[in-house]
């Protein structure tokens, strides 16, 4: 195999989808690509230094050299940039390193996902970009979830960004009962809906009582737009990941209707969910 020719696609991810806390992520059609340095950089890639995740994550896994990072994931929103370059750096380690050539393997996923899980420090974000679909882990293993309703992901993004690491530490570390109870029946809720399309039960699962409060306070402006997307008739919407981005389920066809309903501070998107995850696209 030649390794100037090796580039990987990952998909960008929304996290937690409400109560699902570190555990459920979807993968979303926002992507990274990953590739070797050989001659000139691609058109707006940019080298990947040896503190940049992607980097970081492929020397774990056996790669040597240099690589770039092309990325259309805005950082620090929300949408899972981090994790994206890691799995992409990971996979490219993973085959120059002799594992394997075919990144479809369930073995070299597998291995792939373990280590990106433990550098991403929670494991939501890189199995969704990994797998592809809605995921549910425990940080340790993956599972994808069937979406049995024709979905559109509605993202409203704002110029601002939030610090994950600070945003966490603002979180509380003991929580009533009945609060994490709350939440482990809305994340099951969240599941089952997907897979029996039942968009009733969809509209009420991305409740939550853990986290999403206390980081939307911290960003009046994505509330308000979490808010307004809702009243605007989206099926349900959630703080994606830490934030500051917002997301909602529409209607397949009803995405753009609601972008254009959305605050003019920040910028919506229509998105959809990938169900590829990683691959390779040279």
């Amino acid at each position: 195999m030649s390794s100037n020719a090796l580039v990987v696609r990952v998909p960008g991810s929304s996290a937690n989808l409400g109560p699902g806390f570190d555990g459920v992520g979807m993968a979303v059609s926002l992507f990274a690509d990953v590739g070797i340095v050989s001659g000139a950089l691609p058109e707006r890639a940019q080298p990947a230094d040896r503190h940049h995740p992607a980097d970081i994550a492929f020397r774990r896994l056996g790669g040597s050299g240099d690589i770039w990072v092309r990325s259309e994931i805005p950082m620090g929103r929300g949408l899972g940039f981090s994790g994206a370059v890691r799995v992409g750096g990971a996979l490219l380690g993973a085959m120059l390193g002799g594992k394997s050539g075919d990144i479809v393997e369930e073995a070299l996923r597998d291995e792939v996902f373990r280590v990106t899980a433990e550098l991403e420090g929670h494991g939501d974000n890189v199995a969704a970009s990994l797998y592809g679909g809605v995921v549910g882990t425990n940080g340790h293993r993956a599972a994808r979830v069937s979406v049995n309703i024709p979905l559109d992901v509605v993202v409203w993004i704002p110029t601002y960004t939030t610090s994950t690491s600070e945003s966490r530490n603002k979180l509380a570390t003991m929580v009533p009962l009945a609060d994490a109870v709350f939440n482990i029946s809305h994340t099951a809720l969240l599941l089952a809906a997907l897979n029996a399309g039942d968009v009733r039960a969809l509209g009420e699962a991305t409740a939550d009582h853990l986290h999403q409060s206390q980081r939307l306070a911290a960003v009046p402006a994505s509330r308000e737009a979490l808010e307004s997307g809702v009243d605007a008739g989206a099926i349900c919407g959630w703080l994606s990941g830490s934030g500051p981005t917002v997301a909602f389920f529409a209607h397949k066809g009803e995405g753009e209707a609601l972008a254009r309903k959305l605050p003019a501070s920040g910028t919506a998107k229509v998105l959809s969910i990938d169900e590829v995850g990683a691959r390779r696209v040279v």
